[in-house]
């Protein structure tokens, strides 16, 4: 079983592990009404997907 030779100090390992913050979702614009949705997905207020309707329009 592999045992490290020194301590690794707190600077070491929280600068080791700056990288693993979340990062904010991409957004993307609706092809139909603009408006932002997840990419790769159905947009949640036309309805639209890759350019046509795929499902009803939620009611506003």
């Amino acid at each position: 079983m592999a045992v490290p030779r020194n301590r690794t100090s707190n600077a070491k390992k929280n600068s080791r592990r700056s990288h693993h913050a979340k990062k904010p979702k991409n957004l993307s614009a609706c092809g139909n009404c603009k408006k932002l949705r997840l990419p790769h997905r159905i947009c949640p207020s036309c309805g639209h997907y890759d350019g046509r309707q795929v499902s009803a329009a939620k009611a506003e």
